[in-house]
């Protein structure tokens, strides 16, 4: 399963809160969640991180939007996602697991998932996420309490710090693999020469 697909229920909830309602976002979105987290259990897969990490999140949200009632605005309800998405890629750095390890994990063999060089590059992955989603959270903040600050500038400064992470989650792993398999010289397989980092491809 590739990472824009886990991040499929953040996806669902800007659509519906935009076209719907917050409460319709937040609810799709733990539905998504919940159906994410299903899939890989009836494959008897690993749930990931992100996947458990959002359906906790949506989960919480729905539950205090139902239970208190806040008047949510666009940019306010924007910040709660974002911040809760920013706290769980940093918490899965902190632990030492950074969440796109399980990713790279379904496409590179075992024997190099815990090499420097698999764990490194995921760590620096994982922080290009965590830098956009700090982006997302600031630019929600700013349009909420700084009056100055239209809507648009906070959609763009999101739509761009997403787009520069997914660009960043193609490029870097590559960039890895050009360097490793330079190191590695003449005899080194080329094949396997790509597989220490990450998964040298172009799904995200």
């Amino acid at each position: 399963m590739s990472i824009l697909v886990s991040l499929t229920p953040f996806i669902v909830f800007f659509v519906l809160m935009r076209l719907v309602s917050p409460l319709a976002g937040l609810g799709a979105a733990f539905a998504v969640s919940l159906l994410l987290c299903l899939r890989q259990w009836r494959r008897r897969e690993a749930v990931k991180v992100l996947e458990i990490g959002s359906l906790v999140l949506f989960g919480a949200l729905v539950l205090y939007t139902v239970i208190a009632a806040p008047t949510w605005t666009v940019a306010t309800v924007r910040l709660a996602v974002d911040s809760g998405l920013f706290a769980i890629v940093v918490v899965s750095l902190a632990i030492g697991q950074p969440f796109t390890l399980q990713f790279a994990r379904e496409r590179v063999p075992q024997e190099y998932w815990m090499t420097p060089q698999f764990i490194v590059t995921n760590q620096h992955i994982t922080a290009g996420w965590a830098a956009a989603f700090a982006v997302l959270t600031a630019a929600d903040a700013a349009a909420e309490y700084v009056s100055a600050i239209p809507l648009w500038i906070d959609i763009a400064a999101s739509v761009a710090a997403f787009a520069a992470a997914l660009l960043f989650t193609q490029w870097y792993p590559a960039a890895v693999t050009r360097r490793f398999g330079a190191a590695v010289g003449s005899g080194a397989n080329p094949a396997k020469a790509s597989l220490p980092g990450t998964a040298n491809d172009d799904r995200v």
